[in-house]
């Protein structure tokens, strides 16, 4: 329904378009005279279109925020056609339509680059959009907003596809209208591929593939309409024998990888895959003991037990609980924020710690009422203090939907409006506040009443709605917060558990089913959906059980691969036909070179030994150049692509001269002095060195490598030979510090 602003507006409209029509019939005579057979132009289905193509009513251009460029503002995507309008016919004192004249129009002129334009040539005189424009235009600016026939959905021909490398596929967007036309809309549609490395689309919808094998997709657009084309890119190599299947996860990758042509590689050997589960799952390499005993063990299901006991350790607790207060800002900005800092840390470990169900974790986090002290989940309102706030890192974090854009307007990628946006933030409306006994803490409760957020664009006040679906009516005694819970936690919501496990799995495999991990839509589908239902289905059977997700992931063959990739699947990016390397995060690299040195670093207001990933916020950022360097996040948002991942010089240069590594080679106490005066062989120095670092023992080369460099003579400065002592110091530091800035070591494989 429009508003009374907007019918008010149309209302000048017609009235402004019966003039301009009586004035351009004195000019041209009346449509019907000379144009019997013409096909009238609409403004909403033809003319918007247009500037959308044309990329004028992006939110670079003339939809920018705050009043659009240079004067002239349009609605982003064309998604209010009224408003529109009438920047277009009213606002300017009619400067931008030229009736008796349309090729003089000041809407023309700038568009095709016959007059000075910040954005350059947008439509050539000789193209269709011109045409459609100008006829426009000459047909008196016809406003049919409220009467045209409305677009009910966009379709793609084909929709999915089979192409080879470097092979092209063209296109075809049809639009289906509340009359029941149907209309071919390709040149007007706008397409974008979710993967340009994989694959490049022109703005006629022609695909082009490259190199890469796997899956991409091209999303369509068209009117707040969005169509998606499927392909899947085969390498065709020969697969051969395929690693044993485990369990469902086998299942569904081997199962691509044979349908792509393209092998894994062979499961990893043990020392390999201590040391990457125990980085994944706990934060932390494997200690010397378990790594001896691990590859000593004959058991056929030695590696499930591993995963199991790293389950039930503080470790994995730590390592999660890291990960998740991050992402849901236990941030210190003020001395003050301790308390809630830690006590909110606590809880979200203990929760890990204990295998709170996922649903149930949720929902005492959106439900939290009373102080930080009593109920510590509280402490995420303290972070998170607006309606608009809350709902949109819910959507984003524990149901993958980006809402931020739908506050202002019509998603540009997916269905949602700014109704859903309020009526979601209604669930919120009714949080109440007031101080409690503890400095900068309040006591959080609901408020009686009937929860409403208004529309600032309608001004129509909107219960609460979950997205796509309907929610009974909610009475003013009962907290909304706990009934979108209890939507979320259904089996049959189609966002909850699907963001999670899509989450989790990037965390094993680096790379998401769907990326990013937290935008899940329809216009950018999962790399591989089957595998993706299956990981949602065994979540919610489970009923919620985080470490049997963990669990099933890496008892998996396919989590298990080796890292080296074969000559056919050295280019495979999404597919996990092999591990994908990654940098250590910055805690666990702080840990593991402590593990690695024999020394411990110390924090402040925490007791001596506290390993990196147990810190509890970000504040330790400011004390620690090391994870500043490396990039641990500072708790400001809930993407996690805050936190950084990849190399840069600032970390080369840390390794290289930093005076934190300086001191931990060098300590007193640390391995290099207790391995200078260890009495056993030096080859059973450096073997413990390789089982700490890399849960293995040194190759042949490397060990003859390690023991030349022990036995070299050392001078200093003058030229003079050091004692035996001080030799074997420096010696053990330098090759500590050897193996601490290898590949191998900083990154885990």
């Amino acid at each position: 329904m429009l508003s009374e602003t907007s019918h008010s507006r149309q209302s000048v409209a017609h009235w402004f378009r019966v003039v301009c029509l009586a004035f351009s019939w004195s000019l041209v005579g009346p449509a019907g005279s000379t144009h019997a057979a013409e096909r009238p132009i609409s403004f909403a289905n033809d003319v918007v279109p247009v500037l959308t193509k044309s990329g004028c009513n992006m939110g670079t251009c003339h939809a920018k925020a705050g009043g659009g460029r240079n004067g002239f503002q349009l609605s982003l995507l064309g998604f209010e056609p009224d408003e529109d309008f009438e920047h277009i016919v009213l606002e300017g004192r009619g400067r931008r339509v030229s009736f008796g004249n349309p090729d003089q129009s000041l809407l023309l002129l700038k568009a095709a680059g016959q007059l000075p334009h910040g954005g350059g040539l947008r439509l050539a005189k000789s193209s269709p959009g011109y045409g459609v424009i100008r006829e426009w235009i000459r047909q008196g600016t016809p406003v049919d907003v409220v009467t045209s026939p409305k677009l009910v959905s966009l379709e793609i021909e084909p929709k999915k596809g089979l192409l080879r490398v470097r092979a092209s596929q063209q296109l075809k967007a049809i639009a289906r209208y509340s009359d029941g036309s149907v209309r071919d809309v390709t040149d007007t549609a706008l397409f974008e591929s979710n993967d340009k490395a994989m694959a490049d689309v022109s703005e006629g919808g022609l695909v082009k593939v490259f190199d890469l094998p796997g899956k991409v997709s091209v999303m369509v657009r068209y009117q707040g309409r969005v169509a998606v084309f499927n392909a899947a890119i085969p390498l065709g190599a020969a697969v051969g024998t395929l690693p044993p299947v485990k369990n469902f996860v086998d299942t569904a990758v081997f199962a691509n990888l044979k349908e792509l042509g393209i092998p894994p590689s062979p499961v990893c050997d043990d020392a390999t895959f201590l040391r990457r589960v125990s980085l994944d799952i706990a934060g932390r390499l494997p200690t010397e003991a378990e790594a001896k005993a691990f590859l000593a063990d004959t058991s056929a299901d030695k590696r499930d037990k591993w995963i199991d006991e790293l389950l039930r350790s503080p470790d994995y607790a730590d390592f999660f609980a890291s990960k998740w207060t991050a992402v849901l800002k236990n941030r210190r900005d003020d001395a003050s924020d301790i308390v809630s800092n830690f006590a909110f840390h606590a809880w979200v470990r203990d929760s890990l710690l204990a295998n709170k169900p996922y649903d149930q974790f949720v929902r005492e986090l959106l439900g939290a009422t009373g102080t930080v002290i009593g109920n510590p989940p509280v402490a995420w309102y303290k972070r998170v203090k607006q309606p608009k706030d809350q709902i949109e890192d819910v959507a984003q974090l524990f149901l993958g939907v980006r809402m931020q854009c739908a506050q202002c307007h019509h998603h540009p990628f997916e269905r949602w409006s700014q109704d859903d946006y309020y009526s979601l933030a209604a669930f919120f409306a009714q949080v109440g506040r007031k101080p409690s006994g503890t400095r900068d803490e309040d006591l959080i409760f609901h408020k009686r009443g009937t929860a409403t957020a208004t529309n600032i664009k309608t001004r129509e006040a909107l219960k609460p709605m979950a997205l796509g679906d309907e929610v009974p009516a909610i009475s003013p005694d009962e907290d909304p917060r706990l009934r979108l819970a209890d939507w979320m936690r259904s089996p049959k919501n189609p966002f909850f558990a699907k963001v999670l496990v899509n989450r989790y799995w990037k965390h094993f495999f680096q790379r998401g089913l769907i990326e990013p991990e937290d935008d899940i839509r329809d216009s950018n589908p999962p790399s591989n959906p089957d595998l993706l239902a299956a990981l949602e289905k065994h979540f919610i059977d489970s009923r919620f059980d985080l470490k049997e997700l963990v669990r099933a992931i890496t008892r998996s063959n396919a989590y298990q691969l080796s890292a080296t990739p074969n000559k056919d699947n050295v280019s495979d990016r999404q597919n996990y036909s092999r591990y994908y390397p990654r940098r250590l995060p910055a805690e666990v690299m702080l840990d593991a070179i402590d593990q690695l040195a024999g020394t411990q670093t110390d924090f402040p207001n925490l007791p001596p030994g506290t390993r990196a990933v147990a810190l509890p916020d970000n504040s330790y950022n400011r004390s620690s150049p090391f994870l500043r360097v490396f990039g641990r996040p500072e708790g400001e948002s809930v993407c996690e692509c805050e936190r950084v991942q990849s190399s840069n010089l600032a970390q080369s240069l840390h390794m290289i001269n930093a005076s934190d590594i300086r001191s931990k080679l060098a300590s007193p106490n640390g391995r290099a002095e207790r391995l200078a005066v260890d009495t056993r062989p030096a080859g059973e120095r450096v073997k413990e060195l390789y089982r700490v670092a890399f849960a293995r023992e040194p190759r042949p080369d490397e060990l003859k490598a390690a023991l030349d460099y022990l036995t070299e003579p050392r001078v200093n400065a003058a030229g003079q030979k050091l004692d035996a002592p001080r030799a074997a110091r420096e010696n053990f530091r330098d090759l500590i510090w050897a193996i601490m800035t290898t590949k191998e070591f900083l990154f885990n494989h």
